[in-house]
This record gives C-alpha cells, structure tokens and sequence, in this order.
C-alpha cells in the first residue's frame, strides 16, 4: 500500500476528476437516472459527500463518529440511504459546495492522523492509508454511474493503483457477502496500469491468478461492469470463481450489472 500523502493527492484527483463531470450539468441532467436503480445523479453525489463526511468525522472526532454510527449497526445501507435525505439533492449548487466541503474536511483530517494510530471505522479499525483507499474506490465507483448517465466515457487513470491494491486487500469480501469460504491459497494479481506498469501483488508462484488492464479490474471490482464485458482473464478455478463475485466493498453484492448493457455508451 502506498503512503498516505499520495493517497490522498489521487483521491483529490480522483474527486476533482468526478467533479468535473457534474460541476456544469442542468437540473434534468442533475436528476436523470443512473445504472444504480432509483439513484439520479444528485443521489450519487450525495452518497459521496456523506461517505466523504463519515470518513472525516472517524478521523478527527472518533466519540462523534461512534454517535453517527450506532443506529446504523443493525442496517448499514439502509442507515446511508437515510441520511441521504439530509442532502439538498434538488439544489445542486448547495449539494456541490456541501460535496467539496466534506470531502476537503475528510482529506485534510485523514492527513493529520498520527504515524501509527488506526481510525475507528464500521468493522474494524484501519489505518488512514487503507480508509484513503476506500475513498478511491467509493469515489470511482459512483462516479463510474455518473459517467454511465451522462453517456461520458472516463480516461484510465494512474490514481487506480491505489484501488488496485484496496481490491487485492479486500480479495475475500465477495465470499463473505454470499456466506461462502474463502479459499486458502493466495492469488497472484498482475494488473497492467495506463502506462503499461505492471502492477504486481501475492506471491510470483502462485496458481491462482488475475491479470488484466487496471480500468477493467477496477469496474469488475466495484461491479460496475459484467466480466463477459471485461478483459480481465483468470487461471486456476479458484481464480476463475472469483471473477464472478469479485467486490471491493463489504455487504450485499447489489444486481451488479449485466452483459452488453453498456454496448450504447462510448467505448
């Protein structure tokens, strides 16, 4: 895992990024539907400034955080979708200054946490690094609805190693979203980045193993494509399964997405 102050440089590239997707659209464009069924563009944003908020908060006021959080320990998702009511979602100039806000507090918080001390967060504690990382990929993974939306197609970018390796990290939340085992054997990822680096993470020996462009790993992982519409490959049956249920988020899979929808849109 990389250092923090580079993780948290490409998450604010990252959010700048999707930023720019939404920073000029109208109020129909702001309210059209994306692939995430019931959620409009506004609701995406939303979702991100309160992730962006929760973040923060666990980062500078830990006892505050717990308070966000104890009623959504029995439903997370259902907590979330709440809260997104709190958001001025038909006032997108407010939600889009409320979005920058948030996630400015959350970056500069995470920022200063001490060298060695964990951030409470909704399992486990993690290190500022690993939650930056999370943020990545929540930060993709909505902003990958937008652009379906709005019919844009998004560049591959460096900034996805850092969601590279969050994925490989979290290898088994698949299996324990579907109340599976997850297998022993390590995998080997080798995971080519826009430039042609090769991103290489688990042991060169390996059997089981993926590879394949880092914009491709990165949609199967946050589900945001089917693998059928993917160039990524695996070897091994361990590895062939997990293409299957591959997601870097933990709790239910959600529908995922299915083969070819997305032939219509830029390639």
């Amino acid at each position: 895992m990389s250092d923090l102050q580079n993780v948290l440089k490409d998450l604010t590239t990252a959010a700048d990024d999707t930023e720019r997707m939404v920073a000029d659209l109208t109020e129909e464009q702001w309210a059209l539907p994306t692939p995430a069924t019931g959620w409009t563009v506004a609701d995406q944003v939303a979702h991100m400034s309160f992730i962006f908020r929760l973040a923060g908060t666990a980062a500078s006021d830990p006892a505050a955080f717990a308070a966000m959080t104890e009623q959504a320990k029995g439903d997370f998702n259902g907590a979330v979708n709440a809260a997104l009511h709190a958001y001025p979602r038909h006032d997108p100039a407010a939600l889009l200054t409320r979005w920058r806000a948030e996630r400015t507090a959350c970056i500069d918080a995470l920022a200063v946490v001490p060298p060695g001390q964990v951030v409470p967060w909704l399992v486990n504690p993690l290190p500022p690094v690993v939650l930056a990382c999370a943020g990545i990929m929540e930060t993709f993974a909505h902003g990958q609805d937008i652009a379906d939306a709005l019919h844009i197609r998004r560049e591959p970018a460096e900034w996805l190693r850092h969601l590279v390796g969050f994925a490989v990290l979290t290898r088994d939340f698949g299996y324990q979203a579907r109340g599976l085992t997850p297998p022993a054997e390590p995998f080997r990822f080798e995971i080519t980045g826009p430039s042609g680096e090769l991103w290489e993470h688990g042991p060169a020996d390996a059997a089981e193993r993926v590879s394949g462009p880092a914009h491709d790993f990165c949609l199967l992982v946050t589900r945001r494509r089917h693998r059928a519409d993917l160039a990524v490959t695996a070897a091994g049956s361990a590895a062939e399964h997990w293409l299957d249920i591959a997601q870097a988020y933990r709790g239910p899979a959600g529908e995922g997405r299915v083969p070819g929808q997305f032939a219509g849109l830029p390639a």
